[in-house]
């Protein structure tokens, strides 16, 4: 099952962010948020909650790819901050190390507009069973 990204119905807080779908597979999902003022702490820097925000998104869209478009939910989420940011693009590429029945694990990498890592996650995710969501 392929969605294309730009048709992707976004949540209301993802569209707050600002955050764009920009790949969508069941192998892999890529999201993308230009950095303005609104998302930093008080010291100026990027807000560490922001990144952990990026790789659940991502690795609960790529997620739900996975399983044919049932829902998955967030049990856990382990985010490194790498390298900080004040301005610029973090892209967000989440893939699957496991797929399980009931589970599944993703690992999300960030990186700014260079190029460069500035945070890594590990995110665990539950399959709902069928009409959960309801």
């Amino acid at each position: 099952m392929e969605i294309d990204p730009k048709n992707f119905p976004r949540d209301g807080f993802l569209e707050l962010l600002g955050v764009e779908v920009i790949d969508l597979t069941p192998e892999r999902c890529e999201v993308r948020l230009e950095i303005n003022d609104t998302h930093h702490q008080p010291y100026g820097i990027v807000h560490g909650g922001l990144y952990c925000t990026l790789a659940e998104s991502a690795a609960s869209v790529g997620a739900v790819m996975a399983i044919g478009g049932k829902p998955a939910v967030g049990m856990s989420n382990h985010t490194d901050f790498l390298r900080s940011m004040r301005e610029g693009t973090i892209t967000a590429v989440a893939t699957p190390i496991h797929v399980g029945r009931s589970s599944q694990l993703w690992e999300v990498d960030m990186t700014d507009q260079e190029g460069r890592k500035v945070a890594q996650s590990k995110v665990r995710l539950f399959n709902l069973p069928d009409g959960a969501a309801d």
